[in-house]
């Protein structure tokens, strides 16, 4: 039989086998996800040999970051979300314009950020949980990171709408390629140039700036859309359209910053070794989580595309698939991880008290690891389809409306087993809560909607 061809990027990700189409997706995806996994890991393993208050400013630093991360996913994944439903439509002027619009806005997010985190850095680090003895490590990572803020936050936008437009291996490039200078800088500027930890946070922001330019190249080639300044159009129907679709990352993004934040003040009475603990484990999770997300950005634009062309029995299909390969393949490093916990520790930072704390906080995470699967999954299902009330309750339940009570209510009763069991229990009640959400949109796409006519429906008009 003869090998059936999809001729057009519409006609492949609205015909194209589901599976096949998301593996295909998700690779350069997943790669992306796990080598800046790698380079977070990395910043961690490097500063670690500098000392245990050096590794305790990298997580109190984290929250500034996930901050400038949760404005980039904010602009990204809302111009992003509604550029793969505009292509599913076949609306591409209106793809093109809140693609110009998102980028553009960032970039000035960026610079609002760096401007008043500079301003007032030398009390923000101490807001941010740190001790006296971490407080000079993380004056000096804090400030050189925000100088960085505008490009790294418009490099998070330039990456997800290269991946919502189906075109995720310029994305790996991009992404990729400044995460691998990121690992060769580290010891360079840490040890050879000996700058310490301020060097960590240079070979970071100068890092971003290569991936910056290598993903703003991206867009010029194949079939991805230009950053045409002539398209900023930021009327109200696209900052709505964008709030829709970038609400949901805000509240993830800007809760997991206040989390850490919480995180690092539960620990704040058992010492130094207690949030150097945290941050490493912090890192691995990410690692183990990174993955997973990589395999759901696979996903967004599938559902994205088909979505928009009315084809909602493909996107249930792609769902299901996600969900089930999720689980099978978290299970695994939940049980490798299990295993090592001590030995990974120790991998970044050779403390005998970091390395209890840490071992006991990593295997109880693991115990719950693999069900996220199923609200990551579902999360993203809500936010790429414009679910936005839905999208933002997942996104807040983890990390903000659960975890943040649970590790400042638990470490009075349970002391420092209190701040190690949080972040399980929220996973458990994050699960419970996402359940019921998911079970009823996946009623609504067990059947397809006409393709809707070039140009979209009334309602959709602007």
């Amino acid at each position: 039989m003869q090998k059936r061809t999809y001729g057009t990027k519409y006609q492949r990700m609205t015909e194209a086998p589901v599976e096949k189409l998301v593996l295909s997706m998700a690779a350069p995806a997943i790669v992306s996800m796990l080598v800046s996994s790698i380079y977070n890991m990395a910043d961690t393993f490097f500063v670690g040999k500098i000392g245990t208050s050096a590794t305790g400013a990298v997580g109190v630093v984290f929250p500034v970051m996930a901050v400038i991360q949760a404005f980039g996913f904010f602009f990204g994944h809302g111009s992003g979300n509604f550029v793969s439903r505009a292509l599913g439509k076949k609306e591409n002027e209106k793809a093109a314009r809140m693609a110009v619009t998102g980028f553009l806005l960032s970039i000035l997010a960026g610079i609002l950020i760096g401007a008043v985190g500079l301003i007032f850095r030398k009390d923000l680090v101490y807001l941010l949980g740190s001790t006296d003895t971490i407080y000079p490590y993380a004056e000096s990572y804090l400030t050189v990171i925000l100088i960085g803020a505008p490009w790294m936050c418009s490099s998070f936008v330039l990456n997800n709408q290269l991946r919502f437009q189906g075109n995720a291996a310029y994305a790996m490039v991009g992404i990729s390629a400044g995460s691998i200078l990121n690992i060769g800088l580290d010891p360079l500027f840490i040890f050879t140039f000996r700058m310490g930890i301020t060097g960590a946070a240079l070979a970071t922001i100068l890092s971003q700036a290569v991936s910056f330019v290598l993903l703003l190249l991206g867009t010029m080639r194949s079939d991805n859309i230009r950053m045409k300044l002539s398209l900023f159009t930021p009327s109200l129907y696209y900052l709505k359209n964008m709030a829709v679709g970038g609400v949901p990352s805000l509240c993830r993004q800007g809760l997991n910053s206040l989390a850490t934040v919480c995180l690092n003040f539960a620990c704040h009475g058992y010492g130094d070794a207690a949030i150097a603990a945290m941050s490493v484990v912090t890192r691995v999770m990410m690692f183990a989580t990174s993955a997973l997300i990589g395999f759901g950005q696979g996903f967004q634009p599938v559902c994205g595309f088909n979505y928009g062309a009315g084809k909602y029995t493909r996107v249930r299909k792609a769902y299901l698939f996600c969900v089930a390969s999720g689980v099978a393949f978290l299970l695994i490093l939940a049980v490798i991880a299990e295993f090592t916990a001590p030995w990974i520790i120790a991998l970044f930072r050779d403390d005998a008290e970091v390395i209890k704390k840490g071992a006991r906080a990593l295997r109880l995470q693991c115990l719950i690891f693999p069900l996220n699967a199923f609200v990551i999954m579902s999360n993203m299902l809500f936010q790429t389809i414009g679910k936005m009330f839905r999208a933002s309750f997942l996104a807040m339940s983890r990390q903000g409306l659960f975890f943040i009570p649970l590790v400042l209510l638990l470490p009075v009763f349970f002391g420092f087993d209190g701040v190690v069991f949080a972040q399980p229990a929220a996973d458990l009640v994050s699960l419970l809560a996402a359940i019921p959400l998911t079970l009823g949109l996946l009623k609504e796409l067990k059947t397809d909607r006409p393709e809707p006519p070039p140009g979209g429906s009334p309602a959709e008009k602007e």
